[in-house]
């Protein structure tokens, strides 16, 4: 059951109203973080903010969806696991790799290097070894990437959390979270 209250488009207050058709509009519906999100307009301007910025980054929407699933995997975020299982496959991430995702892995050698350093940033809270950065750097990611992959880390972390504290219902098809 649900510990956080949302927000009904339809009824919401102007900003809350606003940032919502934003969303509908982006997405065709209003899952339920948003409408969770909404309940305070700065909270969800905040996420979309972020999330707007990092999309126009250098990493790719399915290499950030990737992310999203090692972030949800690490941090055992049913909601998230869900939502990005079907956000990755409109972003053009294959089955197997949104199945295999969760475990940091992928079929392309440099998008797993990026997955097992996402992983390595969540598991040391940041406190990366020198090796970890040097195989990322390996792969062929600069530190404008490599700053990309923490801030994908980031916000992530920020919607795992928002999710698991509010019991989000989750309104997109179940996927299990990997063992």
């Amino acid at each position: 059951m649900p510990r956080l209250s949302t927000v009904d488009p339809a009824t919401a207050a102007p900003d809350a109203r606003r940032l919502l058709a934003k969303v509908e509009s982006a997405l065709g519906v209003t899952p339920n973080m948003m409408r969770a999100m909404a309940v305070s307009p700065a909270v969800l301007d905040g996420y979309l903010s972020f999330a707007g910025a990092l999309s126009k980054g250098s990493l790719s929407g399915a290499l950030r969806e990737q992310i999203a699933l090692v972030s949800a995997a690490e941090n055992a975020c049913e909601y998230c696991y869900a939502a990005h299982h079907v956000l990755g496959a409109n972003a053009g991430v294959n089955d197997a790799d949104l199945a295999s995702g969760g475990h940091a892995e992928a079929s392309d050698p440099k998008a797993a290097a990026a997955l097992r350093f996402a992983r390595a940033v969540l598991r040391t809270k940041g406190f990366v070894s020198d090796a970890e950065l040097a195989d990322v750097r390996a792969a062929g990611y600069h530190d404008g990437e490599i700053g990309e992959i923490i801030g994908a880390v980031a916000l992530n972390v920020f919607t795992n959390y928002f999710n698991s504290v509010g019991r989000t219902e989750v309104d997109f098809p179940p996927v299990a979270l990997p063992a």
